[in-house]
């Protein structure tokens, strides 16, 4: 079997048959495993599930272990990427970056020591993303070397991390604008003031629209997220998005303008959660780009869809673009990642659309929506 990562390799039946009987009767292991509050598994020398504790089948819904013995973690907990090659887990060009496989492989290479990795990783069926902290080690049983694997879920502390980043930084930055206009409206002469109010309006409006955006993606994540369908055209929601992002504090010294090839095309959808999911686009593309540049919001029809989609001429690097989906994943540092998220959420579970990105050294970053023309 080929692998473009870990190898892709497993064991016989009769091998694996073994390490699972070797693993089942080590002394205490039970009454071990299942005082771990975190799932637990422990690997063969092929990265394949021996045994596992209780918590683990709870967490997969699972009622026997003998359902996952065989398979490796990503397969077993059914990760997007674990379908796309004959060897599963571990062998894609995606699993480079997949902080499961770098922890395991570490401990093998180091016996005794304890390896630790953050692993972002997104289910196929619900499409559900995760954070786990993966803490793996290796022991000898009767000169066999296996993997002891503990996978912790944080994805209560990435969501804390965003969270205190927004309301801590850019939120309390357009509050602090707003309070900065309003000192200046004291003292301004009548003209000014003028524009002073006008300004305050916009960051007050940017203010709301930040909280509500957060206050939405914990409804879509718990699956409360409401959608109301209209009639729109495609001229209309992007200026709308214009006008919400000419001012703001990211597009300082960068234009974003629309394409000059956009027709007026009517169609269907929630106007709220797709100028979220085109402005997540455009902040994206703003921030990747320094002073000087421009952005472009176009749109066009495509038989029975219509296709809207934000370009920016900076490429994104090449591991970058195998994490881009992921919650937390972020190129711009901790605390930081539910930007791009949160278009797939909104875009694909809400929106009944697709989104899809290209990017590459010649015709930059090209973010993508693809949505029915009706509902």
């Amino acid at each position: 079997m080929k692998s473009e990562f870990a190898p892709a390799q497993k064991a016989s039946q009769k091998q694996l048959e073994l390490d699972i009987d070797q693993t089942k009767d080590l002394p205490l292991i039970k009454d071990i495993t299942h005082l771990i509050p975190d799932p637990f598994v422990i690997l063969n020398q092929q990265r394949q599930i021996v045994y596992c504790n209780t918590i683990l089948l709870k967490t997969l819904s699972i009622d026997t272990p003998e359902k996952i013995y065989g398979k490796r973690p990503g397969d077993a907990f059914n990760c997007i990427h674990s379908d796309e090659s004959e060897g599963g887990c571990g062998t894609t060009a995606f699993c480079r970056h997949c902080g499961a496989v770098n922890a395991i492989l570490k401990s093998q290479s180091e016996e005794n020591q304890i390896k630790q990795e953050e692993c972002r990783l997104t289910t196929r069926q619900e499409k559900t993303s995760f954070d786990f902290l993966i803490l793996a080690k290796t022991l000898k049983i009767s000169d066999t070397l296996f993997t002891f694997v503990i996978v912790k879920d944080i994805g209560s502390e990435k969501r804390k991390q965003a969270l205190e980043r927004i309301f801590f930084h850019d939120i309390i930055n357009t509050a602090g604008g707003l309070q900065g206009l309003i000192d200046l409206i004291e003292n301004a002469d009548d003209d000014e003031k003028n524009e002073f109010i006008a300004l305050a309006k916009k960051s007050s409006h940017s203010l709301i629209e930040e909280i509500n955006a957060q206050k939405d993606l914990l409804a879509a994540e718990n699956n409360h997220l409401e959608i109301e369908l209209s009639d729109l055209n495609s001229q209309d929601i992007i200026s709308s998005v214009i006008a919400i992002y000419k001012n703001h504090p990211v597009t300082r010294n960068k234009t974003i303008q629309m394409d000059t090839n956009v027709n007026s095309i009517l169609f269907s959808s929630d106007p709220r959660l797709l100028i979220r999911v085109l402005g997540n686009m455009c902040k994206n593309a703003l921030e990747a780009e320094p002073q000087g540049k421009t952005i472009t919001i176009g749109a066009r029809q495509t038989r029975n869809q219509i296709e809207f989609w934000v370009h920016n001429p900076t490429p994104i690097p090449d591991a970058a673009k195998r994490q881009i989906f992921q919650r937390s994943f972020s190129t711009k540092g901790s605390g930081r990642g539910l930007g791009t998220y949160s278009m797939k959420l909104l875009g694909e579970k809400y929106l009944k659309g697709h989104i899809l990105f290209s990017s590459d050294e010649i015709s930059g970053t090209r973010f993508f929506i693809v949505l029915p023309l009706k509902k």
